[in-house]
């Protein structure tokens, strides 16, 4: 279990199976968002499906908002493993064509992975494609807003895997990127409960030209 956030977690799993139970508890969050919700969740329900005494869920989470944010955080870190995996075996002619798979990516978490179109990267919707409850916009970190966290993230894949050069217009573009995509993605899903396809063709073709303009290789 990724503790990556600065203490998402009150206390490590140490032995298998407590990692065991921590997993239970956010795998059964998951599907209860899509059951109920984020308003009707509650802890008591997360313990009693994952099979833990109530007590147990309050040694690893301080209250369902900690919950909910260690599943954003799981979120985040497989679809970043996503992409490295895709990034492994892809060959690309343009680094900018990191940016269809990424979009692919998210699409098809969102279409297959439990809660994930309620809580995705931190921000919690009310509905599929928004709005988003108040507050949730630093779910991931106190100080910065999930997107920023995110477009970090991607960032640092973009330099350690493709070579892409490191500076100031790479941090503000990716985040100006991100914010697009996360806009126009909302858009599609509002559109369509499984993502409107050609709305998610102009989101890749938006960002994908922006950045080829202001981040055009060296």
């Amino acid at each position: 279990m990724t503790n990556a956030s600065g203490g998402t977690l009150r206390r490590r799993p140490a032995q298998r199976r407590s990692l065991e139970r921590v997993e239970r508890m956010l795998d059964e969050c998951a599907r209860l968002l899509d059951e109920v919700g984020y308003e009707a969740l509650t802890t008591k329900e997360v313990a009693r499906r994952a099979e833990v005494p109530i007590g147990t869920f309050y040694q690893f989470f301080s209250d369902k908002h900690g919950l909910v944010r260690a599943l954003a955080l799981r979120n985040l870190e497989a679809f970043l493993n996503r992409i490295i995996g895709r990034l492994g075996s892809a060959k690309l002619s343009d680094w900018t064509e990191m940016v269809d798979l990424s979009i692919d990516e998210f699409v098809a978490m969102k279409r297959s992975t439990p809660g994930f179109a309620v809580v995705d990267f931190g921000e919690v919707l009310i509905t599929p494609g928004g709005p988003a409850i108040k507050g949730t916009e630093r779910m991931l970190d106190a100080a910065l807003e999930n997107n920023v966290i995110v477009a970090d993230r991607l960032r640092g894949i973009t330099v350690e895997m493709l070579g892409v050069p490191i500076g100031p217009d790479l941090d503000r573009a990716l985040i100006v990127a991100v914010e697009a995509a996360d806009a126009v993605l909302k858009l599609a899903f509002r559109s369509r409960t499984d993502g409107d396809p050609e709305l998610i063709a102009e989101c890749k073709h938006l960002v994908r030209r922006y950045l080829s303009a202001h981040l055009s290789p060296e």
